[in-house]
């Protein structure tokens, strides 16, 4: 069965507060996400998140990832997951969802080594509503597709960059600190989807 994306209705009343995973009418959904840093108190400062702790930072990002993903969706993390192998393990068990990594430059190897990732990758492609979407850490001058209406997904700018046209920085920092679906990533670049449905990926 094809993975899908949340319809924007969905996600409306998703950041209203009014609609929980269980509660959509889509079976499976996919996300993207990035630059969560789970137990990197360097990066409240660096970032100016608004936490007093490494403790609350990590527990609103749970909170919130968990609050829009639903056990059997997929989420693709682009990258700086985790400052070390011991917050990964304390993290990944309590997300939901399936878990892709898209390696950052801040992802040690013990992280990307971690079993709870259902597939670990520098660079990936897939396709969602017969668009190609680019997925890695870093943003791209050019991509592949990119005159043909492809999407470039990235990390690693914390909302400061200055995308280009259908890029979209996906990090937590630009995002209220969860996940989003496509839907948001195609309001964000003009553009209006059909079904959402993203194509199935291998591991």
């Amino acid at each position: 069965m094809p993975a899908t994306s949340l319809t924007i209705a969905e996600a409306a009343l998703i950041r209203a507060g009014t609609l929980a995973p269980a509660e959509r009418w889509s079976s499976v959904a996919t996300f993207f996400t990035s630059d969560t840093h789970f137990g990197d108190h360097r990066t409240i400062n660096i970032q100016r998140r608004p936490f007093a702790s490494v403790a609350e930072m990590d527990a609103v990002l749970i909170d919130r990832w968990n609050e829009v993903v639903a056990d059997e969706d997929e989420v693709w993390h682009l990258g700086d997951f985790a400052r070390s192998v011991r917050d990964a393990e304390r993290v990944l068990g309590v997300l939901r969802g399936r878990k892709h990594l898209i390696r950052g430059n801040n992802d040690p190897e013990a992280v990307a080594a971690h079993l709870g990732w259902a597939s670990v990758r520098d660079y990936h492609e897939i396709r969602v509503d017969e668009r190609l979407v680019i997925l890695c850490h870093y943003p791209f001058r050019a991509w592949n597709g990119q005159a043909r209406g492809a999407v470039n997904l990235h990390g690693h700018s914390h909302g400061r960059g200055k995308p280009l046209p259908r890029q979209v920085d996906v990090g937590v920092d630009a995002w209220n600190f969860r996940p989003i679906g496509f839907d948001m990533i195609a309001e964000r670049i003009g553009a209006k989807p059909k079904s959402m449905a993203a194509e199935p990926t291998s591991a």
